[in-house]
């Protein structure tokens, strides 16, 4: 088990350390040898089967795809490396099982696949298809919009907490899911202070990482 990555650059050095339920991420400049970076990445955002690219094998958001952690391929070395991917996934699949109730013994397969292995196929989902199986958790709900008006105090989500309030009203209302993923997707870097503190919304809006 390997919970701490850091990869040395030329002029930086990047440190990823998986904490509780979430991932520290600092970079340092190896010239003066000051922290120039510092975040944290909730784990149960993250699509627990990365992206590869040439140079990168990246985390991306279970909402909007967007690339949260990206680890530059084989640094240290591949040991190293693989060890600690292997237990990001594993990590990042038990946080999402946590909060959204899915037993993972149904289909464990879902966690065994290597790092090198050919990144997955995402299929592009409109809101419309995610919504079709969605059973909205009413006490999730509740704790996200509380979340979010306690620690994310400013206008720019104030849209998405009046669409949340909307669908705790009725949540079988598919039409006020919807709404609540576009006004999420206006958020811009507002999205990550949202899920940080409120990481129902990315279950919520997130397809079922089974296919079930």
């Amino acid at each position: 088990m390997s919970t701490k990555l850091v990869q040395k650059h030329l002029l930086k050095q990047s440190e990823f350390e998986i904490v509780g339920e979430q991932v520290d991420i600092r970079v340092m400049s190896r010239v003066s040898n000051q922290v120039t970076e510092s975040l944290s990445v909730t784990l149960a955002v993250l699509n627990p089967e990365p992206v590869i690219t040439r140079t990168q094998l990246q985390f991306v958001s279970r909402v909007n795809g967007e690339p949260l952690i990206s680890l530059a391929l084989s640094r240290p070395n591949v040991t190293e490396f693989n060890e600690f991917v292997n237990e990001l996934k594993q990590r990042a699949q038990a946080e999402y099982n946590a909060i959204s109730g899915i037993n993972v013994s149904a289909n464990p397969e879902s966690l065994d696949s290597n790092s090198y292995e050919e990144p997955p196929e995402f299929s592009d989902h409109t809101h419309q298809d995610i919504i079709k199986t969605k059973k909205v958790n009413i006490e999730g709900l509740d704790n996200a919009i509380n979340m979010i008006e306690t620690y994310v105090q400013n206008e720019e989500v104030q849209p998405l907490v009046i669409a949340l309030k909307s669908l705790k009203e009725d949540p079988q209302d598919h039409a006020k899911l919807v709404q609540v993923a576009s006004s999420f997707e206006n958020l811009g870097f507002s999205q990550g202070a949202v899920l940080t503190y409120a990481p129902y919304i990315a279950i919520m809006l997130s397809d079922d990482p089974f296919g079930n």
